[in-house]
């Protein structure tokens, strides 16, 4: 198993994601027993749309890609923390590629299936937002496509736009709702397949921990260790976690024992494996 840590940007907003993604990589180290290889280095903010973010973070992307693809050519578990989820981008083609049948279980208070609007490429549109349909190949990230929607799954999903609650109507992509019985249904969506699994932080219930967004109804730390109990059963391919901030916008300190305790089945029997 590996330990990656992408210090890097990513559509970043605010300094608090690459700082939290280096400290939460380092809770993460201590409590493996394994040293982790940093990518990427801080960057300061950049104004503008999803194509002024994007182009301002392909460097320090390029190099994630170049060290996920290595990975998965030696076959090696990896577990990453980035700051933003718009890293994503990177991953999952390189993952699709390899594993075409994988499932890639996506837990996030959001869809983040939008695409840009035609023709508009220095607009509003967040680049955290359109991860997964750039993945798949439905707008140019410049890291390639070829991920299949139908092989995403959300978890905990709550604050949609309405075109990506039409692509959950339309059953182009599962969604397992918070609530009683998440690792039973989460099993039944998965259906016995390996799994990538990536976990925004922000699908957890709001005031839980520092994110840039609160959402509410999100899952308790008691539901993240039952989903988690769920993958450990499962071929874990390997673990992003993003949207960690390192801490409050007041300044008070994020407390991460809490969410590794929570996904400690999988990281931890990683570890062990």
């Amino acid at each position: 198993m590996t330990l990656t840590i992408y210090a890097g940007n990513a559509g970043d907003r605010n300094e608090r994601g690459m700082r939290g993604a280096v400290s939460l990589g380092g809770d993460l180290a201590h409590r493996l027993g394994i040293a982790p290889e940093t990518i990427g280095s801080f960057t300061n903010l950049v104004e503008g749309g999803w194509s002024e973010q994007l182009k301002a973070a392909e460097p320090n992307l390029r190099q994630l890609a170049e060290r996920t693809a290595h990975q998965l050519e030696q076959g090696k578990q990896g577990i990453l923390t980035m700051g933003r989820c718009a890293a994503g981008i990177v991953t999952l083609p390189l993952i699709a590629k390899r594993y075409p049948d994988a499932a890639v279980i996506w837990f996030d208070a959001h869809g983040d299936c939008n695409v840009p609007v035609a023709g508009d490429t220095t607009g509003p549109n967040y680049l955290g937002g359109m991860i997964l349909t750039g993945a798949a190949g439905e707008w140019d990230t410049g890291f390639g496509g070829g991920f299949d929607l139908a092989n995403a799954i959300l978890v905990g999903a709550r604050d949609l736009d309405p075109p990506e609650q039409k692509r959950i109507d339309s059953g182009q992509i599962a969604l397992v709702r918070a609530g009683p019985g998440l690792g039973r249904r989460l099993a039944e969506a998965i259906n016995g397949r390996r799994v990538y699994v990536h976990l925004d932080c922000d699908v957890l219930d709001a005031g839980l921990i520092a994110t840039e967004y609160q959402s509410p109804n999100g899952l308790s730390y008691a539901d993240l260790r039952e989903a988690f109990e769920t993958l450990a059963e499962h071929d874990v391919l390997g673990l992003e976690i993003a949207e960690y901030e390192d801490c409050w916008p007041d300044g008070e300190p994020n407390d991460s024992d809490r969410l590794l305790d929570a996904i400690w089945p999988v990281t931890g029997g990683a570890s062990q494996g």
